[in-house]
């Protein structure tokens, strides 16, 4: 009888918890036990780390689901357990990113929006189809025989994700992690950049990855008129005068306010919101209303903000308003800090000729509870 594959969720900590407590036993929140009992020994798990959203491992049930308080994560106990072994265990530079598997995954396909797919990764353990879990086995043995370097967000491997109330009780990862541990490069910067970054600055930054992508442009209908490094946003190569027909009045009312958009075509790539000091609230009706007018609309959705924001951004998000939305809101918004922004333009100067809308994935954060 072949073996089931289930998905199994770690964060960076967690997952480094469970390799230094012998990689012999992965666990899961009380409320899972259910699921957990119908794993049987031979059975694989395919490890993901979340934030990072990369592949890092397969581990394979060696034994029957136990109970146990015995400490090996920090921040949990995750009592509902299993006895495993490592079969694949890939450095954290070396994981395999998941957006680079979209075309042979099926949670990719016919996506409802361009984020749906975080909603397969919300909770563990979760059976996975044998088609995706063989994609995903192939990926990391041949990860494993020719490691690619790629880098690691710092920021991300450390983060400590939100969780969220559910009738299964509360949904998390076995992750829960305390903030970032590398306090340099947490602290080095965000305190002092913070207080010098203007929102025209991360607007003209915006526009300017846009702009050099090959994309046309949008800027907020009464931001035309303003500027940064002596360059008005009106005149930015590629800026539209109108926006696409495609849209009723009330929606294009409500998209000619958003601060920048990335267009090709009639249809609209990306949209950001940029968040510097004002009440986040207003930018999120704005994307609220988007996505309650078009509620079939496939378009990325960023809240750009300063990084000391990251926390009051997520919540409000998460606020009934926007979660019980149909879609949520939760599942077309990303959070992008000013910090990671920056960071990636400068480092991407040059080839950004060649760079697709995803690559803002590998340093934008889900909003989804518990992702």
């Amino acid at each position: 009888m072949s073996p089931s594959y289930w998905l199994d969720l770690f964060t960076g900590k967690t997952w480094e918890e469970f390799l230094a407590a012998g990689g012999e036993v992965s666990g899961y929140p009380e409320g899972r036990w259910n699921r957990v009992k119908k794993m049987k020994p031979g059975d694989i798990l395919l490890c993901y780390i979340t934030g990072v959203s990369r592949w890092i491992g397969a581990l394979e049930v060696t034994g029957q689901p136990f109970r146990s308080d015995e400490p090996i994560w920090e921040d949990q106990i995750y009592p509902s357990r299993l006895p495993v072994k490592v079969l694949i265990a890939l450095q954290p530079e070396h994981a395999i990113p998941v957006q680079l598997m979209r075309d042979r995954l099926s949670y990719f396909q016919n996506a409802e929006s361009s984020m749906a797919w975080t909603g397969h990764f919300r909770s563990s353990p979760t059976r996975e189809k044998e088609e995706d879990a063989q994609e995903v086995m192939k990926a990391l043995a041949d990860a494993q025989r020719h490691p690619v370097v790629r880098e690691v967000n710092a920021r991300k491997w450390g983060r400590k994700p939100r969780t969220f109330d559910s009738t299964q009780g509360p949904v998390t990862i076995p992750e829960e992690v305390s903030e970032p541990a590398p306090e340099p490069e947490e602290s080095l910067e965000p305190a002092q950049t913070e207080q010098e970054v203007t929102h025209e600055e991360i607007q003209w930054v915006l526009l300017k990855l846009g702009s050099e992508m090959g994309f046309d442009l949008w800027v907020a209908k009464n931001d035309r008129h303003r500027q940064y490094a002596g360059q008005p946003f009106g005149e930015f190569p590629g800026m539209r005068d109108s926006l696409p027909a495609q849209f009723d009045p009330a929606t294009n009312r409500t998209i000619e306010l958003i601060d920048v958009l990335w267009l090709r075509g009639n249809a609209i790539e990306a949209a950001f919101e940029v968040e510097h000091s004002t009440a986040i609230y207003s930018g999120l009706l704005r994307m609220s209303d988007l996505v309650a007018m078009q509620p079939n609309i496939n378009i990325r959705l960023y809240i750009v903000a300063p990084d000391n924001r990251r926390d009051k951004v997520l919540t409000e998000i998460a606020r009934p308003t926007f979660a019980r939305m149909k879609p949520p809101l939760y599942e077309h918004c990303q959070f992008i800090p000013y910090s990671e922004l920056k960071r990636n333009e400068e480092k991407l100067r040059g080839y950004l000729q060649h760079m697709k809308p995803e690559f803002l994935d590998e340093f934008s954060e889900s909003a989804q509870p518990g992702y």
